[in-house]
């Protein structure tokens, strides 16, 4: 009924300002065209805010990363993307737990991340680490690469979630896994509540195997296979809004 409500007052606005579909182009005008083909997300996006979720001693303190790689079952070998590295907590964890004859690719969309982040990397010789510049809408990852993609308290903010997650799909191997840790509230508020996270996740193709609470990472960990064939953009339906509520 709220919706039904909302739509009626827009409707009438729209009617009396003559203005809609000039409102519309504008809209979609503003979007990446490499994203037009796909349905935005109808909930709000959350801005990014800091590169950093928490400190990487507190959260060490919990055993977060641990916690969170022994579910996501990282061995020695794999070859492992992080899509948000930001400062590089999980970057350089999971470097060490793949070892020498594994690969971590470390993302951002922030150059000045990546900067900050490939510094690091030479400063502490990780040579098993590399960093790419990805965009909202695709991370631009190669086909069928990696063993487990992690996606950390970042997923609410991605301003293109249907063709990002889209685009994504290839890059996991026939046997890989996509990792998100997020908090069980409103996008709005930096976090995605798990309906919602499950139905985004099926609309490209993707579904979920299991989602676990992790207090000591300060939400929930869900774990995600890519199924079948990705739909076309144009087929995508967009999950209702209130699957956050």
């Amino acid at each position: 009924m709220r919706r039904w409500a909302q739509a009626a007052v827009a409707g009438a606005i729209c009617l009396s300002l003559g203005g809609c579909d000039l409102f519309r182009s504008s809209e979609e005008d503003s979007r990446d065209p490499a994203a037009r083909a796909f349905p935005k997300a109808d909930r709000p996006i959350a801005p990014i805010e800091s590169t950093r979720y928490s400190s990487e001693e507190a959260r060490d303190r919990l055993n977060e990363a641990k916690q969170i790689m022994d579910r996501a079952g990282i061995k020695p070998g794999m070859t492992v993307a992080d899509i948000g590295a930001g400062e590089g907590y999980y970057t350089v964890r999971l470097a060490a737990r793949v070892g020498a004859k594994g690969r971590v690719l470390a993302e951002d969309i922030m150059p000045e991340v990546i900067d900050a982040l490939g510094r690091r990397i030479t400063r502490e010789n990780r040579a098993n680490i590399s960093v790419k510049l990805g965009t909202t809408e695709d991370p631009k990852l190669p086909a069928k690469s990696f063993d487990r993609i992690f996606m950390v308290h970042m997923y609410h903010e991605i301003q293109e979630p249907y063709a990002f997650l889209w685009n994504l799909h290839p890059a996991l191997k026939p046997d890989g896994m996509l990792i998100v840790v997020d908090a069980d509230r409103p996008t709005a508020k930096h976090g995605t509540p798990p309906r919602l996270l499950a139905c985004e996740f099926a609309a490209v193709g993707f579904q979920m195997l299991d989602i676990l609470p992790k207090p000591s990472a300060g939400g929930y960990v869900a774990r995600f296979r890519a199924i079948g064939k990705r739909p076309d953009p144009e087929n995508i339906i967009p999950c209702a809004i209130e699957g956050e509520e």
